[in-house]
């Protein structure tokens, strides 16, 4: 059974910077590295959003618009494990980060098959 368990969730004074991991366990079907990796994330209230997602060789990547330039996706297949980069962070990133894997690098929720149980992400003023 695929799990993926983030790590390096916390708090962060407005302008920080902070990144979080994912890690892929017992990968189903195929290596890590033929997973599409994403980072979404749901704050208190509102619905789930893409963050990013980078394909499965790291050929590819997409940003949602608002962190664009300040945020960085990037994976290390040799560690099965998918990065979340986060500079000049704001109070409206707070959110609980979830990392999810896929057959198809999207930004659609609903294409992705397995999801961490999410890490806790605090932008303070």
């Amino acid at each position: 059974q695929v799990q993926l368990a983030e790590s390096g969730g916390g708090q962060v004074q407005a302008g920080g910077s902070l990144r979080v991991s994912c890690t892929l366990y017992r990968p189903s079907g195929g290596t890590f590295s033929s997973y599409a990796m994403a980072w979404f994330r749901q704050a208190p209230g509102k619905e789930r959003e893409f963050v990013a997602a980078i394909a499965g060789y790291g050929r590819s990547t997409l940003y949602a618009d608002s962190v664009k330039g300040r945020f960085t996706i990037s994976r290390d297949n040799a560690k099965n494990t998918v990065y979340l980069q986060m500079n000049k962070m704001k109070p409206e990133d707070t959110a609980v980060y979830y990392c999810a894997g896929g057959r198809h690098t999207t930004t659609m929720s609903s294409r992705y098959d397995y999801w961490g149980q999410g890490t806790q992400l605090t932008v303070s003023t």
